[in-house]
Formats: C-alpha cells, sequence, structure tokens
C-alpha cells in the first residue's frame, strides 16, 4: 500500500492494470488494496483505477518517503555539511528535512561517545523526534503543539512558547513550494506560522526544497530573503531560476546527485 500511494503521488492517477504491472502484484490485489486505501481517505477510486484523494492534498510522510529520495539526500548532505559539532539545529517537518536529521544522525562525529550530546536538534516534527530519540550523543527538544495528521508537525500556541524561549544555531526549513517572488510556502497556515519562528529564532535560517518545489505556489506563506539567507536544491534547477532566487538576496546551494544516481 505504501508503494501504491507513492505511485500514485508520482503520477497522480493510475489505473487497475497498470498499477498492478508496476507494483508486480495481481490486479485482485490491487483491486483490494486500492479499495482499503479509499475507506481510509488516502485516494478516490475511479472506473478501472485510482486518482488522489481531494481530502489527501498531502499525503502523510509516512507515504511519501520515498518520491525522489535521490534528490532530497543529496539536498540532505548538503545542508548537514553547514552543521558544526556542538550545534543548535532547527529542523521543521518533512521529507527533506527528516532526511537531514538521518544524514546528521549517521555523521561519525557526532556518533562519538562522550558526557555530552554533540548536537542538539529542535524539532516540531513527530517522525524527526521518534527517530532521533535512539541517539544518545544527540539531545533532542521536541516543541509542544497539536498534531497535524498529515505532516506529522507539532503546531499551535504550545510549538510558538518553546520556541521564543530558544536560540537555535542553524535552522532548516522544508517547503511544498518555492517561487522566487513568493519565496517558501506550505499547505498550512499554522505549519507557515511555526516554520517561520523556527527561522526567525536561528542564527541562520536555510529553505531547503528539491528542484519539483521550485515554481510551486502553496496556500500559506513562509517567506524568503526576510527570513531565509540560503536555498539548497538539487540540479534540477534551471540556472535563470537560481539567478532570479539570488536576485533576491537567497544565495541558492545546488546539490549534485552522486554518479549514478
Amino acid at each position: 500500500m505504501n508503494a501504491l500511494l507513492e505511485l500514485l503521488g508520482d503520477r497522480g492517477r493510475v489505473d487497475v492494470e497498470e498499477a498492478a504491472t508496476a507494483l508486480e502484484v495481481s490486479a485482485a490485489t490491487m483491486r483490494r488494496d486500492m479499495d482499503a486505501l479509499a475507506e481510509q481517505q488516502l485516494l478516490t477510486r475511479t472506473r478501472g483505477g485510482a486518482v488522489l484523494s481531494s481530502v489527501a492534498y498531502d499525503l502523510p510522510i509516512r507515504y511519501k518517503h520515498a518520491h525522489r529520495s535521490e534528490e532530497k539526500e543529496a539536498v540532505a548532505k548538503a545542508a548537514a555539511k553547514l552543521v558544526e559539532r556542538g550545534d543548535v539545529v532547527g529542523l521543521s517537518g518533512g521529507t527533506t528535512t527528516t532526511a537531514i536529521a538521518r544524514v546528521l544522525a549517521t555523521r561519525p562525529d557526532f556518533a562519538e561517545a562522550g558526557p555530552q550530546p554533540h548536537l542538539t536538534i529542535v524539532t516540531n516534527s513527530l517522525n524527526i523526534a521518534n527517530e532521533l530519540a535512539v541517539r544518545p550523543q544527540i539531545k533532542i527538544v521536541l516543541t509542544g503543539g497539536v498534531a497535524h495528521s498529515r505532516s506529522f508537525e507539532l503546531v499551535g500556541p504550545f510549538s510558538e512558547l518553546v520556541l521564543q524561549q530558544i536560540s537555535i544555531d542553524i535552522a532548516f526549513i522544508g517547503a511544498n513550494g518555492m517561487d522566487p517572488r513568493m519565496g517558501a510556502t506550505v499547505h498550512d497556515e499554522a505549519e507557515a506560522r511555526v516554520n517561520r519562528l523556527m527561522a526567525e529564532r536561528a542564527r541562520r535560517a536555510v529553505v531547503v526544497a528539491d528542484s519539483s518545489k521550485i515554481g510551486e505556489r502553496c496556500f500559506a506563506r513562509v517567506g524568503d530573503a526576510d527570513v531565509f539567507d540560503t536555498f539548497i536544491t538539487d540540479n534540477g534547477a534551471k540556472e535563470s531560476t537560481r539567478r532570479e532566487f539570488a536576485e533576491r538576496g537567497l544565495k541558492v546551494v545546488t546539490a549534485r546527485l552522486s554518479v549514478g544516481e
């Protein structure tokens, strides 16, 4: 079912035979799984197939972790290079920031045994906190708040209260859309507010998004050069677009995909 939702998230619409062939299952199995996901309102059944549900404008993070995974990994590695031992790092929710968390968690200099944590992660993401909580050399600070069912982010006044009391060295903020004029945007206004506050509490704020998000405008604006100084994306971004971001005050870092990816 995870693979089906990832396929649907990539294509927007699939028919039963197409999905069954792609995922190497029988058509009967595919129909059954589509029906089960339709009951959860994660897709809408059509005659002979399925489309993304109008309710599920943003698939839960557990269902889209593999979409453009190579690009996200490249962005994550470039972002992690900006982090130094002892830093306090802010991470918003999202698949790209989750990839950053995983890269940081496996860095040898952060994994060394010692009496004190080598890194502090401040996040409003339940899944990031869950993954990193088992790492004794990384201190996890989870903001309070109300859990957003689709992104696993904590939002609301309790999140803001915690963020207002702390200082962050570098924050990495994910975005659903990244437009040269609009800046970073997300689907939900509560997420936008918390993400912006996290960026404002940091000495350096970096927006991270793979190139498929460039040119997209979502409902709620997080900010552009008024809160961010750097934008990290992959090498799928056009040179003209990168120049446009730079002209508006953002340093653009292009993460190169590894050979063979």
